[in-house]
């Protein structure tokens, strides 16, 4: 591992080990560019508080952590009048990990706002299906008429959940996944669920910012559970 950018100390990841900067290397939200997806690289990324963002023109994959984490903890989710309406819909239906690709291209092809282009390339696709395989990626589906209208996939980092991307094709169907989430999280000893970067839809449902500092704290006296 080199540290390529001193003002901003971000590291060029070695091809021939999957060792990431610690907490006390880091600066800017962006750590590390290069390496690959080898899912062992890819677990080790996300229990040192570090996830893969985007490829860039140059073939380098982008790694981050950000100084402010978005995060929930699955028992204060913000559940509003309209949503919880749409939570007793018996027309849905939810199914955890029945057709985990479906969700991760279904998300990769969701138009949103102020983005050109998905992050979530083949490349992406094909290491989350990898660790899918490994029992490591998840997804939560919320169905329609036998149809996938909505759902989120992410990683169980020992006791936390690292979401990655949701989508939603009829109104609440990612809210209604996020919120049955929630329920299994709580059912099964999960701690937090991470989310990464801000954005409204997530703070409407509850989830706030901590420093990079404490989420680290929290990470690490979880991930031996």
């Amino acid at each position: 591992m080199k540290l390529i950018d001193k003002k901003y100390a971000v590291y060029l990841l070695d091809d021939d080990n999957f060792d990431f900067p610690k907490l006390n290397m880091m600066k800017d939200d962006l750590v590390a560019v290069g390496g690959d997806f080898h899912p062992q690289r890819v677990i080790n990324a996300y229990e040192n508080g570090i996830f893969p963002w985007y490829i860039d023109d140059y073939n380098y994959i982008h790694w981050f952590s950000p100084q402010k984490r978005m995060v929930l903890k699955p028992n204060e989710m913000k559940v509003s009048k309209s949503l919880k309406k749409s939570i007793q819909n018996k027309g849905f239906i939810i199914k955890s990990n029945e057709n985990f690709e479906a969700v991760i291209r279904a998300c990769s092809e969701i138009k949103r706002k102020h983005e050109n282009s998905t992050w979530i390339s083949d490349e992406f696709i094909q290491a989350y299906i990898n660790l899918h395989n490994l029992d490591i990626a998840f997804s939560i589906e919320c169905y329609l008429n036998d149809e996938l209208v909505g759902g989120l996939y992410g990683l169980l980092i020992g006791n936390v959940f690292c979401g990655e991307s949701m989508f939603a094709k009829v109104t609440d169907a990612s809210k209604v996944a996020f919120y049955h989430l929630c329920q299994q999280a709580q059912n099964n000893g999960i701690e937090l669920i991470d989310c990464q970067v801000y954005n409204d839809h997530l703070a409407s449902l509850g989830a706030y910012e901590i420093s990079r500092v404490e989420y680290f704290k929290i990470l690490n006296e979880n991930l031996d559970s």
